[in-house]
């Protein structure tokens, strides 16, 4: 099925080494499905520069650099120096994956707040959108933002309340909607999907993670994303065609495309 919109995938690992072997295949199915452009969050330091090689080599493909919680014990002092140094010289589109993750256990507390409100920081310096990872921790990760006033961005795959929802919509962020929605169980984050204002709503993948509940157990791509605009389409009683423009629209703005 060939789809005549765009849609743009807001949160894609498509710089992984999974993707090493069909990156261009999967681009040329991309392309047939409308899927134009996507936003590469990196993770760790040690990714940029193939982050930054990946998007070099491919039209619509938009970096985001970052240190992501869950690597916490990959990260150090110099890296957040370094990170400064990559979005003055880059001019990436966003500053992330970071955030918080209090799902894992492991991973300390107090280090994670410091290394996040230095991304907080960054992002207000440079006047960029933050993509976050807020992983049973969005209360948190709101906590921080009222400190920051004025930020805006979007909560990577969220899975909050109502309630966190409508306050990070009043502080002007948007909220990623993934293959978790296209999920009959996940029936508390598909009635919040069906209020939250669409203009708050950016479509994602997660790729290679986070497969959509047609797709469980296999590697994710960013092909699938018409297989979430569709549900949420579904849960709004919407057209897949007024979803794909207005959250396509949402991401032209938020990351000034």
């Amino acid at each position: 099925m060939v789809l005549q919109m765009r849609l743009i995938d807001t949160h894609c690992h498509f710089d992984e080494p999974d993707f090493a072997t069909d990156r261009a295949k999967i681009l040329q199915q991309m392309q047939l499905l409308g899927v134009t452009d996507l936003v590469l969050p990196a993770i760790t330091a040690a990714s940029w520069a193939r982050l930054r090689a990946v998007c070099a080599e491919f039209a619509g493909f938009h970096a985001s650099y970052g240190l992501h919680p869950v690597y916490l014990v990959e990260h150090r002092p110099e890296h957040l120096l370094a990170l400064r140094d990559w979005l003055e010289q880059e001019r990436p589109v966003a500053v992330g994956e970071c955030g918080l993750d209090f799902f894992l256990t492991e991973l300390d507390v107090q280090q994670q707040e410091t290394l996040f409100a230095a991304h907080l920081q960054l992002a207000r310096e440079f006047d960029l959108p933050l993509i976050i990872h807020a992983r049973r921790s969005v209360d948190h990760i709101i906590k921080h933002l009222r400190r920051f006033p004025g930020s805006r961005g979007v909560i990577h795959s969220f899975a909050g309340s109502q309630q966190q929802a409508d306050t990070l919509v009043r502080l002007g962020f948007c909220l990623g909607v993934g293959g978790t929605c296209t999920y009959p169980r996940a029936s508390r984050l598909r009635t919040i999907l069906s209020r939250v204002p669409l203009e708050s709503l950016l479509l994602e993948t997660d790729a290679p993670d986070q497969p959509d509940s047609e797709w469980r157990g296999k590697r994710n791509d960013p092909t699938r994303l018409p297989i979430i605009a569709a549900t949420l389409a579904d849960l709004r009683g919407d057209t897949i065609a007024h979803i794909a423009d207005v959250t396509t629209q949402n991401a032209l703005r938020l990351f000034r495309l």
